[in-house]
């Protein structure tokens, strides 16, 4: 009989006792929504400087004086055909390399529609990009 009344408590003791229930996930927000893409209109080109033509800055410094100022045939004549010839707009530059150095050449008109001609120079070393003297590099690229 006890054994029987133990058994009648049982299920009463079950009831008793809590299950751990897996707490629910926390709610994410829901990913916010990309806004509305409006067209974007087309666009214009660029006008035109309103000041029209400038006139460059020539560069002046010794040893420089054959190069400054002389056009494209005329630097050809003294350093050969050149590694590079970039056009832009109504400007050129020319690159010039030998073992010692590499020229850049900034070619840009004096004047409205004239030719362009030498107006900038800058030189490297072209191991490593570093600076060297322009007018030595000159000397040295020169046939």
């Amino acid at each position: 009989m006890r054994f029987r009344g133990s058994l009648l408590l049982l299920p009463l003791l079950a009831g008793c006792t809590a299950v751990p229930q897996p707490s629910p996930a926390p709610q994410r927000a829901p990913p916010p929504r990309p806004a509305t893409t409006q067209a974007i209109p087309p666009t214009r080109p660029v006008a035109p400087p309103a000041a029209g033509f400038r006139v460059p800055e020539i560069q002046r410094a010794p040893g420089l004086e054959g190069v400054i100022e002389q056009d494209t045939a005329s630097l050809t004549r003294q350093f050969g055909a050149p590694r590079l010839d970039v056009h832009e707009g109504d400007a050129r530059k020319l690159q010039f390399t030998g073992q010692a150095c590499v020229l850049d050449v900034f070619l840009y008109p004096l004047s409205q529609g004239a030719e362009p001609v030498a107006t900038y120079v800058e030189a490297r070393r072209a191991s490593d990009g570093q600076e060297v003297d322009r007018a030595a590099c000159v000397a040295a690229l020169r046939r």
